[in-house]
């Protein structure tokens, strides 16, 4: 189970990251910019606080919640008239964000000692807790999301080229951001709620998947998916097995690679 849900998280980080950055038409963008990572994180840590992160689903259906009133409060302060504006969207997460992000020290100062272990590790990053139920959980979530985003692939090839030109190409903008955009940040709120925030992957694996087979998107998402995949998997496995018996967050090794990709990217 452990393998499978790393890399079910891989591949919905991965295709996330692919329409965020096509959508803001930043390289740099990366499933956790409209602030879905904070609102997990603190429905997350109020199950620790509580005590229901015993229970088998305790901390990814509190994450999970915590990650879609997250994402209806980003959109609901992020329509102007009735319309999804990219910027609005984002500085509405960046704000959201930045309030979750107070909350979330706020809650790790006030914790116990043995909550704080697991708040932390939760944050890192952490699939040692794996199981069936997670996998049920979060995969209708991740595929049926892609699905639909692949459904809009050639749409969202057409918005590349300016949205005036997809406009007069018949493209309905305005339906395909708002579904693209409710679709990344869903498979977004599914993935981190059974792992924690596991950064870097939405950033690097697309990109690197842009880089060596160019933009189009029917190409670049099942490709970031399987990449997506297949980099997690490796990572918590080097978690895993690289100061055996201690095991690492993945969050730590993806960093480790994500961190000089992030500024390969920056100096080019």
């Amino acid at each position: 189970p452990r393998a499978i849900l790393a890399g079910l998280v891989g591949a919905g980080l991965s295709v996330s990251g692919a329409i965020f950055q096509a959508l803001l038409r930043n390289p740099l963008a990366d499933p956790y910019i409209l602030g879905v990572s904070s609102g997990a994180a603190v429905g997350a840590i109020i199950a620790i606080l509580l005590g229901l992160s015993t229970l088998s689903l305790g901390l990814p259906v509190a994450s999970f919640l915590g990650a879609l009133l997250t994402v209806f409060a980003v959109f609901s302060f992020g329509r102007q008239n009735g319309k999804i504006h990219p910027t609005t969207l984002l500085l509405a997460g960046v704000i959201i964000g930045s309030f979750l992000s107070a909350l979330i020290m706020f809650f790790i100062s006030v914790s116990q000692r043995e909550d704080l272990h697991t708040i932390i590790f939760w944050l890192m990053g952490d699939f040692s807790l794996s199981n069936v139920w997670m996998i049920r959980m979060v995969f209708p979530y991740i595929f049926f999301g892609f699905v639909l985003l692949y459904l809009y692939a050639r749409h969202l090839n057409l918005i590349l080229s300016g949205e005036e030109h997809a406009l007069q190409l018949g493209v309905d903008v305005e339906r395909l951001r708002l579904i693209s955009y409710l679709s990344a940040s869903l498979i977004t709120a599914a993935s981190v709620s059974v792992c924690g925030l596991i950064g870097f992957v939405g950033l690097i694996v697309p990109h690197s998947v842009r880089l060596l087979f160019g933009p189009d998107h029917r190409l670049l998402l099942p490709a970031s998916a399987l990449l997506g995949a297949s980099f997690l998997i490796a990572s918590d496995t080097l978690a895993r097995t690289l100061l055996a018996p201690i095991e690492l967050p993945v969050g730590v090794i993806t960093a480790a690679f994500g961190g000089p990709f992030f500024i390969y990217l920056l100096r080019t």
